[in-house]
């Protein structure tokens, strides 16, 4: 295989995740919010398959490193941020131009220069010795997985959206993972360990996110898995930092 064959593929992969972002924005914006909530967690999808293609062909790269944050930023920040907006206003009773409108709006902004500085910050340390943690919550999980989910699932359910204080819940979540994707919350890499019931669990996570994103199925369970591993994850960082010490 030609050298610039092999950098091309999860450059490729790459590529097609950030139109997938830009679809997500084009869509919210026509009305289709559902499926913009699906694209966010295709680009997801697609995240895991360029790492994976660069690893396996020995393709990883500078360019490659900058052009997949630029891509994560578009997918992972900029469109769970619109799509949330988008929710709010057409779920969530945030009337246009008032005080509630104006703090999610602040929120989302929030959100999406924290993921830039996260994801700036995660470049910056790519030289270092490799670990099997990150450094605060990734920007996969915090807008791929949580956003997205989240959105979805009011769009499916307007009933439940409109007996719940979104005016107060929809702001909450953004800044509070807009600040985990800065903070130094020591978080797991998702990768082989030498725990074999671990990398099992891991195997059914996928297979299981693989699943419902391409049969646009379950996003219940893909949110509440969202939701305890995130919350399992910071509890691990906690206690392994806790042991080291």
């Amino acid at each position: 295989m030609g050298q610039r064959l092999r950098y091309s593929i999860p450059n490729s992969v790459t590529a097609i995740s950030l139109l997938f972002g830009v679809g997500s924005i084009v869509s919210g914006q026509l009305g289709e919010l559902e499926l913009a909530g699906w694209m966010i967690v295709w680009c997801g999808l697609l995240d895991v398959m360029d790492g994976l293609a660069a690893r396996i062909l020995d393709a990883t790269s500078d360019f490659g490193a900058e052009f997949d944050s630029m891509a994560d930023l578009v997918a992972f920040g900029v469109a769970p941020g619109m799509l949330m907006l988008q929710v709010g206003i057409e779920y969530g009773g945030f009337a246009m131009f008032t005080p509630a409108f104006w703090v999610l709006l602040l929120s989302v902004g929030v959100f999406v220069l924290c993921g830039a500085m996260r994801l700036a910050r995660f470049n910056l340390n790519t030289g270092d010795t490799p670990t099997s943690w990150f450094k605060g919550i990734p920007i996969t999980s915090a807008g791929g997985a949580l956003v997205s989910t989240t959105c979805i699932l009011l769009v499916r359910y307007p009933d439940i959206a409109e007996a719940m204080p979104l005016y107060a819940y929809l702001p909450i979540i953004m800044f509070v993972l807009a600040l985990g994707m800065i903070s130094r919350i020591r978080f797991p890499k998702a990768k082989m360990r030498d725990n074999k019931f671990f990398n099992a669990f891991q195997g059914v996570v996928i297979v299981t996110t693989y699943y419902c994103g391409i049969t646009r199925s379950y996003p219940e369970l893909l949110f509440f898995m969202g939701i305890f591993l995130l919350v399992t994850g910071i509890i691990a960082g906690r206690i392994t930092r806790l042991e080291e010490q």
